[in-house]
C-alpha cells in the first residue's frame, strides 16, 4: 500500500477540494440548515460542472458510463464531498451521482434495461428493502417475510422497516425467505415495482437525520413475477453481503471527511478565542483535544485507505472494512463532540454545521451494520469461523 497519492489522486483531490469550497459551500448560507436538496437551478448547474471534471457517477463501472477510478481514489473523493453542512448524508447534494443500487450491475439483462439503465439516467428511483421489525443486526437469520412459488410469480407477505426512500421509489430490492429451514443460504433477492397490488409503505418518526423520514413497508399478497429474482433463488443474501461491505468504505471515508472540517474548525477557533487574557490554543486541555482529534482522524483515514486498497487488489477485505466502519464512526463522533465543546455556545447553534454533523453522526454508528456487529465480524475473522 502506497501512503503517498499519486499524481492524478493528489490532481483530483485538489479539484473536488476546490469545487466544495467555491460552489457548495457558498450555497449553504443562504440553504436551510437542515435541507438535503439544492434548487434545481443550482443542481443542474453543478452536474454540469462534474461531468466536464470527469467525476459523474461516482461507484458506477466504467463501462455502465461512469469515471474509471479505483476505490482507493474514490474513498478520498468521499473524504472530500461530505465536507460541508449536508456531507454526512448529502455529501455535494448528489450532483456527483452515484451508482445507487450497486446490486443491479448483476442483474440480467433484460432487468437492466428496465430497472439498472433507467436508474442511472435518473428517469428512476430505487430503495434497497433489507431490515425487519425482528432484527437488522443480522438481516440473513431475521427475515421474516415470505416468498411462496405459485406458478410464474412469488406470493410475498410480510413487512420491513428503517428503508429509506420508499416513499419516492419507482421499485426496490427486497429481500425475502423462500427456504424457511436454510437460514442465511434460503434468501432471495426480488426486484418489485412500488405501485404492485399488496404493497404498502408509510412513513415513520423522524430521525435524528435531518430532512429525512425512514419508511415502514407491508407487503400483503403481492405477487411478484419469477423474471424479477434477482440473481439466483435462495442465493439473495449473497448479493446484498457482498455490496455491504463494500459500500462501508466510502461510508467510512464520509465520516472522515465531516470529522477533517470539524477539526479544522476547532483548530482555526482555538486560535483566535481568548480566555482569561490567552488563547484558547495556549490551554493544555484545549491542545490535548486537538491532539486526541488528530490521533481519531488518522487512524480512521489509515484504516479506510487500507480496506480500499485490498479491495482495489482483488484480496478479502471484508475484516478491513467492518475495522473502517468502527473507527471511523466512532472517531469521527468524538472529533464532533470535542470540537463542538471548544466553540462552546457557539457550537450547539445553527449557525455552525457541528449540531447536524453531531445528531447525523450518531446515526452512523448504527447504519450500515452497528459498531457490536463489526466487532462480531472482526472477532469472526480474527478467532475463526467456528465462532457464532
Amino acid at each position: 500500500m502506497q501512503l503517498q497519492l499519486t499524481q492524478e489522486q493528489d490532481m483530483v483531490v485538489r479539484m473536488v477540494r476546490r469545487f466544495v469550497r467555491e460552489e457548495i459551500v457558498p450555497l449553504e448560507i443562504n440553504l436551510d440548515p437542515d435541507t438535503d436538496q439544492l434548487p434545481e437551478e443550482d443542481s443542474s448547474r453543478l452536474k454540469a460542472m462534474v461531468q466536464d471534471m470527469g467525476l459523474f457517477g461516482l461507484g458506477i463501472p466504467k463501462e455502465y458510463g461512469g469515471p474509471d477510478l479505483d476505490m482507493v481514489t474514490q474513498a478520498l473523493i468521499s473524504m472530500e464531498i461530505s465536507q460541508h453542512r449536508a456531507g454526512l448524508y448529502a455529501p455535494c447534494y448528489g450532483v456527483f451521482g452515484g451508482a445507487g443500487l450497486a446490486q443491479l450491475f448483476e442483474s440480467s439483462d433484460a432487468q437492466k434495461e428496465d430497472y439498472l439503465y433507467p436508474t442511472l439516467r435518473g428517469e428512476k428511483r430505487g430503495f434497497f428493502g433489507l431490515t425487519e421489525p425482528s432484527g437488522g443486526s443480522d438481516p440473513a437469520r431475521a427475515i421474516q417475510t415470505r416468498a411462496v412459488r405459485d406458478g410464474d410469480d412469488w406470493v410475498i407477505n410480510g413487512s420491513k422497516i428503517f428503508i429509506s426512500g420508499a416513499d419516492r421509489a419507482d421499485f426496490g430490492l427486497v429481500f425475502a425467505r423462500t427456504s424457511p429451514d436454510k437460514g442465511r443460504g434460503g434468501v432471495t433477492c426480488f426486484i418489485v415495482d412500488t405501485d404492485t397490488p399488496g404493497f404498502h409503505v408509510r412513513r415513520i418518526v423522524h430521525t435524528l437525520r435531518s430532512a429525512h423520514y425512514a419508511t415502514e413497508l407491508q407487503f400483503e399478497d403481492m405477487r411478484v413475477p419469477h423474471a424479477n429474482v434477482l440473481g439466483e433463488v435462495n442465493k439473495g443474501f449473497a448479493i446484498a453481503n457482498d455490496r455491504l461491505s463494500r459500500q462501508r468504505i466510502p461510508y467510512s471515508a464520509g465520516c472522515i471527511g465531516v470529522a477533517i472540517k470539524a477539526h479544522e474548525m476547532a483548530l482555526e477557533y482555538s486560535k483566535i478565542r481568548e480566555t482569561f487574557g490567552a488563547p484558547l490554543s495556549s490551554r493544555q486541555s484545549i491542545q490535548w483535544m486537538l491532539v486526541d482529534n488528530e490521533i481519531d482522524i488518522q487512524q480512521a483515514k489509515w484504516a479506510t485507505l487500507e480496506a480500499a486498497d485490498l479491495a482495489d487488489r482483488g484480496e478479502p477485505f471484508r475484516k478491513q472494512a467492518a475495522m473502517a466502519k468502527l473507527v471511523s464512526t466512532e472517531g469521527a463522533s468524538r472529533v464532533v463532540d470535542r470540537s463542538m465543546q471548544i466553540h462552546g455556545g457557539y457550537g450547539v447553534t445553527k449557525d455552525l454545521p457541528f449540531e447536524r454533523w453531531y445528531r447525523e453522526m450518531r446515526i452512523r454508528r448504527i447504519g450500515e451494520g452497528p459498531s457490536e456487529v463489526q466487532r462480531h465480524i472482526i472477532a469472526r475473522d480474527i478467532l475463526g469461523s467456528s465462532l457464532r
